[in-house]
């Protein structure tokens, strides 16, 4: 299990040019502080890109994954329910900033 310490993020909203896609999507751009004895410890940090979609049917995560801080590395990690549901709910905790 990966502790996730969200310290920080960048976010865009997706905008859908010919309106096909229901709800709102959000690029997120997770800070993660990792423990220097997780395996997915990096000298240069961690993040973690996010797709997230809010619609009327409900909010979810469409896509994610892990990325080394520096060299934009993408890292073949996956999260467990528990850290996706923290992840979901930090983001529809700022999706309007």
């Amino acid at each position: 299990m990966i502790l996730l310490n969200i310290t920080g993020h960048e976010m865009e909203k997706l905008e859908d040019p010919f309106g096909l896609l229901p709800g709102d999507r959000y690029e997120f751009f997770l800070e993660l502080d990792v423990d220097i004895e997780d395996e997915l410890y990096s000298e240069n940090g961690i993040g973690l890109k996010v797709i997230y979609v809010s619609e009327e049917s409900g909010d979810k995560i469409s896509s994610y994954y892990f990325y080394e801080g520096g060299s934009e590395k993408i890292l073949d990690f996956a999260l467990e329910e528990d850290e996706e549901a923290v992840v979901l709910t930090y983001c529809q905790q700022h999706q309007e900033e």
